[in-house]
């Protein structure tokens, strides 16, 4: 452990209703509610509109803090959700300048505080503290009747609690709103949960990093076990639809994380990588994957990263992906179980453009004997998108889900220098808890480099293959065909390292983190 990771934590008190509402006057539910913290370093005034290297650097000098950890949680209603404290935003993602709206609701009705962090290594502590809003009076919102079939829809149209500006020097990033309830008294207990969303960015940058929050959403089950697998006609059923207007409850998909309740799968497969990448200064931006939709947000970049489980994609982020490799842009696949499900993007009932998906089909065809080995399964699912292999270089594989070593078989390519793996060295258990697989055999200049059987249930032998490949204008795209990669990256706080299929990785390896620089060093050339 870092000895200096909790070096600027302070201590979480309990503050309960009486206490706080003498000492603070009540607020109006406006960005007058924020207390914007005082910050020791000055953002440029151009650092939003231009390229700026350091940005990264500069902004990860601010004082860091471990206290963006929810400390008292509390699923109350099914294992999926906490009516004590809930909430959801506006955007999946927001620009600097533009209003955000945070809903919230509380069951009993009792004011509570929003604390907004920034996700990074900040010194190890994994965020920066950047404002205080509150007391906000809660109430109970209602729970939205599920919608008729096929989409059985569950969306939320709760009043706001607070709207923010999003300030100028709140930088590119994944942001994290902490919900606190303030009991009536000192005897009673506080409950919080999450909040998440993006700040984007028009900036010239090395990397977008691409949060995977379409599928967050999709495995989203709140409130009662409603996601876009418990379709009464099965787990892949067309037309059913998800929101993006309702909190996210906990996951539980593999594993019960308690960080997960309102943060969606961000802390879950992602922030390791964003905060390596940071601790190592990498010149990175953020965005959802709505974002992805536009050509000109992905081109302005270097770098494409697709990281952790990004299953759900619409047709208009494939092409806009498609046109990135063609234009140049490299594409980095640190990931599992990518670009499989079709799933358009469609307004909310208030008329706001990408607010729900649904499922529409899968990318690429699936051969007969996978059809027939996962029937009930893939019940309904049909081929409606391009074959994901022409910008992945591999695609799903059955079975697609188990967990293996992640093994070298091209020792000799420049991604292993300097990490002393010979042919045959394995890292283990890097591959889950989903993978990729049957490289294309039309991609000219495709190399495996690492390859190896999977086990699905702990004893059903499948095959995974990790990739890389040149585009047209000798641009790089990389696949490690694995959900799991950036845990052999880093291990933030709050971090659990996931278990799945009877397979666990390790963690933070060496070889993953030297690999990973040798990569993003490669793209810079």
């Amino acid at each position: 452990m870092d000895p200096d990771r909790n070096s600027n934590q302070k201590p979480e008190g309990r503050l309960d209703r009486r206490t706080l509402l003498k000492s603070t006057a009540a607020v109006a539910v406006t960005s007058a509610a924020f207390a914007h913290d005082n910050a020791s370093i000055e953002a440029k005034e151009d650092e939003q509109g231009t390229e700026s290297p350091t940005l990264i650097v500069t902004e990860n000098k601010r004082p860091g803090t471990t206290d963006w950890q929810l400390t008292r949680v509390r699923p109350n209603e099914s294992k999926f959700r906490t009516s004590l404290i809930e909430g959801y935003c506006s955007h999946q993602s927001i620009a600097a300048g533009e209003t955000l709206r945070v809903f919230a609701s509380t069951q009993p009705a009792l004011p509570f505080t929003l604390d907004i962090y920034r996700m990074g290594f900040y010194g190890g502590t994994g965020a920066c503290h950047k404002g205080s809003y509150g007391p906000l009076q809660g109430t109970v919102q209602p729970v939205p009747d599920i919608g008729p079939l096929p989409g059985r829809l569950r969306e939320c149209q709760w009043s706001p609690s607070v709207e923010i500006t999003i300030p100028a020097d709140w930088i590119s990033g994944v942001y994290l709103g902490k919900l606190t309830t303030i009991p009536d008294s000192e005897h009673e207990p506080y409950w919080q949960s999450y909040v998440i969303f993006i700040v984007r960015d028009d900036r010239k940058a090395d990397f977008l990093f691409q949060c995977s929050d379409n599928t967050w959403q999709a495995y989203n089950r709140w409130p009662a076990n409603e996601s876009l697998y418990t379709h009464p006609e099965g787990a892949h059923a067309p037309g059913v639809a998800v929101s993006f207007d309702r909190p996210y409850g906990q996951y539980t998909q593999i594993f019960e994380h308690p960080l997960s309740i309102g943060s969606g799968e961000f802390l879950l497969w992602e922030f390791p990588l964003a905060y390596w990448l940071e601790q190592h200064g990498y010149d990175v931006t953020y965005g959802s994957n709505l974002d992805t939709c536009r050509e000109n947000f992905v081109q302005r970049c270097r770098s494409f990263i697709s990281v952790g489980h990004d299953e759900y994609w619409d047709q208009t982020q494939y092409r806009a992906i498609e046109s990135a490799m063609n234009a140049g842009t490299n594409l980095l696949w640190f990931c599992g179980n990518s670009v499989f499900i079709d799933s358009p993007f469609a307004p909310s009932s208030t008329g706001q453009d990408g607010r729900v998906i649904s499922r529409q089909g899968c990318f690429g065809e699936l051969r007969v004997d996978e059809m027939e080995s996962y029937s009930a399964l893939f019940a309904g699912l049909k081929a409606t998108g391009p074959d994901e292999r022409r910008i992945m270089g591999v695609r799903s594989v059955v079975p697609f889900n188990g967990g293996g070593d992640w093994t070298c078989v091209n020792p000799e390519h420049w991604l292993f220098k300097d990490t002393g793996m010979k042919n045959g060295d394995s890292i283990p258990g890097l591959v889950g808890w989903e993978h990729h697989g049957e490289s294309d055999p039309n991609q000219t200049g495709l190399e495996v480099l690492a390859a190896g059987p999977i086990w699905s249930g702990g004893t059903r032998e499948g095959r995974y293959e990790a990739v890389i490949f040149a585009g047209p204008k000798d641009n790089l795209i990389f696949n490690a065909s694995t959900i799991f990669w950036a845990q052999g990256l880093a291990s933030p706080p709050g971090h659990i390292i996931p278990w799945s299929h009877f397979s666990r990785p390790h963690g933070p390896d060496a070889r993953v983190q030297q690999m990973t620089h040798n990569l993003l060093t490669a793209t810079l050339k």
